[in-house]
């Protein structure tokens, strides 16, 4: 006959592998009914139930029974009194004679004969409820050993998955405070650019529209959904530094002179040293304001930088801003013919525009053209232009001409 060492043993093997399942899986009620089974069954005991201890409540949930009645599962009060005297009981309970029994006068109607508490860290996590062994003979300390052992190892899978439950509760609490604050920061900033936007009255949308064209630019690229949303950001605020020039060169309707675009030109530069001091959630961001101006042959400004030099996202900013300034009318012309802002991104591709970045938005256009993708370039244009489709042979035209500089360039 296997002893109750080796019962033991065999049982708390299985429970080993069972507690894992307690804490990881979905369903953690079939869990706790195997678990109860396996306990029943190490001693022949012919009923038993395992009851939670909620650390919040001060009544116990029935999680699982074997051999009560069909209505079995009343809640039992364990206040905090009842709680101190489990933790004093040295692990197990006689159900006839003890104060915490009488707390539980529900279990002696379902002949329950033993209450082992589960103690987890010095705190009660649940009861498990024992009757008599099928045999008729009384529990031996061997067997209350095994007891005691097995029910120690359900409760701390209890306590386990109740952890984890909170975990998982508390990391969702933590992805919807997250996405909150990242949509109040982008509504924040959109606000703010709409603000910077009103100091110009001939270009209000100006910075909602580069931020868009920036976005589906930064999506056609490939970039992930944080790159993006960063690149939107990036266009939003790209103008920020303008808060400082004086609002008559902003709204100049003639071409200013030297002096005045010395001091427009001053609003990159700006923009860099009013991002700076924020703790943004996306990279580079200052960055981008401050270059959005360069140019890849160096002529561009505040530093004259040169192609690898300029980071990459301060290039999708120029040619968002340089494509919706060419795109609306402005105090000292209207807005030019598609075909013309093309034909100018065309001739100043590797000069001014990178390859990349115009191949990007050049796809990123055809295919809404062409129906493959929704229509958010083309819905921010169509207020300004009726032929939408009649630039198709360009945008062609310029990918033929310039995929492969951009694939080089890529491979470099």
């Amino acid at each position: 006959m296997e002893s109750n060492t080796q019962k033991l043993i065999h049982s708390f093997g299985a429970l080993a592998d069972l507690g894992q399942e307690i804490a990881d899986s979905g369903d953690f009620m079939e869990m706790v009914r195997t678990s109860l089974h396996l306990l029943l069954g190490t001693l022949a005991i012919r009923r038993g139930a395992v009851l939670e201890c909620p650390s919040h409540l001060e009544t116990t949930n029935c999680l699982a029974t074997w051999g009560l009645s069909d209505d079995y599962g009343v809640q039992c009060q364990v206040d905090s009194k009842t709680k101190e005297a489990i933790l004093q009981s040295e692990g197990l309970i006689a159900a006839d004679d003890s104060d915490v029994a009488s707390a539980l006068a529900e279990l002696r109607t379902q002949e329950i004969e033993l209450l082992v508490p589960m103690i987890v860290r010095g705190k009660v996590t649940g009861l498990v409820a024992l009757g008599g062994k099928a045999s008729g003979e009384a529990f031996t300390t061997d067997d209350l050993e095994v007891v005691s052992a097995m029910v120690r190892h359900i409760g701390v899978g209890i306590h386990t998955h109740r952890l984890l439950a909170e975990v998982k509760q508390q990391s969702e609490e933590n992805r919807r405070l997250y996405f909150d604050l990242r949509a109040i920061y982008r509504d924040t900033v959109r606000a703010f650019a709409a603000a910077i936007d009103i100091k110009d009255k001939y270009t209000q949308g100006h910075s909602e529209r580069v931020g868009r064209y920036s976005e589906i630019i930064a999506r056609e690229l490939g970039w992930g959904e944080e790159e993006v949303e960063g690149m939107a950001i990036a266009g939003y605020l790209h103008d920020v530094g303008k808060l400082v020039v004086e609002r008559d060169i902003i709204n100049a309707p003639y071409k200013i002179d030297a002096k005045q675009s010395s001091e427009l030109n001053r609003h990159p530069r700006a923009g860099f040293d009013i991002l700076s001091p924020i703790h943004h959630p996306f990279a580079d961001i200052p960055l981008m304001a401050k270059y959005h101006h360069e140019r890849l042959d160096g002529r561009g400004y505040p530093d004259g930088l040169i192609d690898e030099e300029i980071p990459v996202g301060a290039k999708i900013v120029s040619l968002a801003d340089s494509f919706d300034a060419m795109t609306t009318d402005r105090p000292y012309r209207k807005k030019l013919p598609l075909t013309d802002v093309l034909e100018d991104f065309r001739q100043n591709t590797g000069t001014q525009f990178d390859p990349a970045v115009v191949c990007a938005f050049c796809r990123a256009f055809l295919n809404e053209i062409e129906g493959k993708k929704e229509r958010r370039l083309l819905n921010l244009l169509n207020r300004n232009y009726d032929d939408l489709e009649g630039v198709t042979p360009i945008l062609n035209q310029m990918l033929t001409e310039f995929d492969g500089a951009a694939l080089a360039a890529a491979s470099n």
